[in-house]
């Protein structure tokens, strides 16, 4: 029965990766890799348009091919980007954390 369900969710097109073996299932081994076949069979539903059911996670991310000329890849050789850090200036100057500590000095 587990193995009919196996080759059906693979046939539906649920990565082979995301199955559980028939163990985890019937002598409940590992319930977690189970629910985690659950949902990408809800994964799975976002790729048939004719399923008409609820979904189930989120809608996996699409291939957003994107092309460049020559010129606008040059055009960004030129800039530094925000990502590569710069302290320029960065200063300690009208920080203030919490009371200033007074130190007694003994006599």
């Amino acid at each position: 029965m587990v193995f009919r369900f196996q080759k059906a969710c693979v046939k539906y097109g649920v990565p082979d990766v995301d199955l559980f073996q028939a163990v985890d299932l019937m002598e409940r081994k590992n319930i977690a890799q189970v629910t985690n076949t659950i949902f990408a069979i809800g994964r799975t539903t976002y790729k048939h348009p004719e399923w008409r059911g609820p979904w189930l996670g989120p809608k996996p991310a699409e291939e957003n091919k994107r092309s460049f000329t020559e010129e606008q890849l040059r055009a960004g050789e030129g800039l530094i980007g925000l990502q590569a850090g710069t302290n320029k200036g960065a200063t300690q100057a009208g920080q203030s954390f919490g009371a200033t500590r007074k130190i007694l000095l003994g006599k």
